[in-house]
């Protein structure tokens, strides 16, 4: 504001417009804001990621012993070496892995639909009741199965009256009508365990499925099992490849149900590395054998991701 000399009025004037230089000085702190936001994460997987990565990556290059000293040779030839050892406990991994998450999957998704669709009131119990094994310790919950099918447990006498047993072994799933040190219970230990990772992601998929649409399935004379094929099921899809994926990669890598419930005839490759890091003390070898796994895991999740063509979810 102003004032005339010569009439004696006063007049408004408007502010001074703001620099330029501190106009690009705002808009371009206003540009860095998401990256400060992101700088912590990035330098955790940094430090708790991308360096251990490098340093498991020049452990497998390198060759010598503990009492001599190890020295990077850029040694390729252990991964091959590894890879042709122990390539059977690789396949027992996969398809252990694929069995459990099969299982959870059949498991789960009934229980997942019965929450978000039927629970009512009901539902946070039993949505508690899905995370309490997470409240109690993984080894104690596989030494409890240990326990559950022992050979005196119920489980083997129900089964052995039913005259199953006979069946599972001819199968080769069980071995002289018991459960322990078989496949079976190794695969039994991993559904239970992963179980709750399968159910999470199918209830949160299912739980945003607007309701509406069953109805207007309904209208169009739609049958429960059309509604579930061609409603349900489609829209619970990003459920579904999120829970196999929670479920199958940590299976994949699991030895703790395999060392517990199985024997040597059920060792996975998570039972080799830690072996091999622990007592055999070859951390050349064990660092191969990890980047392998990864390798291998990553192909199968990159290929079913496409397949199943919801790449969304990632």
């Amino acid at each position: 504001m102003t004032t005339s000399a010569a009439t004696g009025t006063t007049t408004d004037q408007p502010p001074a417009p703001p620099r330029a230089g501190a106009l690009h000085k705002a808009a371009r702190r206003k540009k860095l804001v998401p990256y400060w936001l992101l700088l912590p994460g990035i330098l955790w997987l940094l430090v708790f990621f991308a360096a251990p990565l490098v340093y498991q990556a020049s452990t497998s290059l390198q060759t010598g012993s503990l009492e001599e000293g190890f020295e990077v040779t850029w040694h390729f030839a252990t991964y091959w070496d590894a890879l042709g050892e122990y390539y059977p406990q690789f396949l027992r991994s996969v398809a252990y892995a694929a069995t459990a998450t099969a299982l959870c999957l059949a498991l789960g998704y009934p229980l997942a639909y019965l929450i978000a669709f039927k629970a009512g009131r009901w539902r946070n119990l039993l949505m508690v009741l899905v995370i309490a094994p997470f409240f109690t310790s993984f080894l104690i919950r596989t030494l409890a199965w240990k326990t559950i099918l022992s050979d005196g447990g119920p489980v083997v006498s129900t089964l052995g009256s039913l005259h199953v047993l006979g069946l599972t072994d001819a199968l080769g799933l069980t071995e002289g009508h018991r459960l322990l040190a078989t496949p079976l219970a190794v695969v039994c230990g991993l559904t239970y365990n992963f179980l709750p990772f399968m159910i999470l992601p199918l209830y949160s998929s299912l739980e945003r499925i607007d309701s509406r649409l069953h109805e207007a399935a309904g209208d169009l004379y739609a049958r429960p099992l059309t509604t579930f094929r061609k409603v349900t099921f489609p829209l619970s899809m990003p459920g579904v490849v999120a829970g196999t994926l929670l479920t199958f990669i940590p299976a994949a890598g699991d030895y703790i149900n395999a060392e517990l419930l199985g024997s040597t005839d059920q060792k996975m490759i998570g039972n080799v590395i830690q072996s091999q890091f622990l007592r055999v003390l070859d951390y050349p070898t064990a660092a191969a054998l990890s980047f392998i796994l990864m390798a291998a895991i990553l192909a199968v999740v990159t290929v079913y991701i496409r397949k199943s063509g919801t790449e969304e979810v990632v």
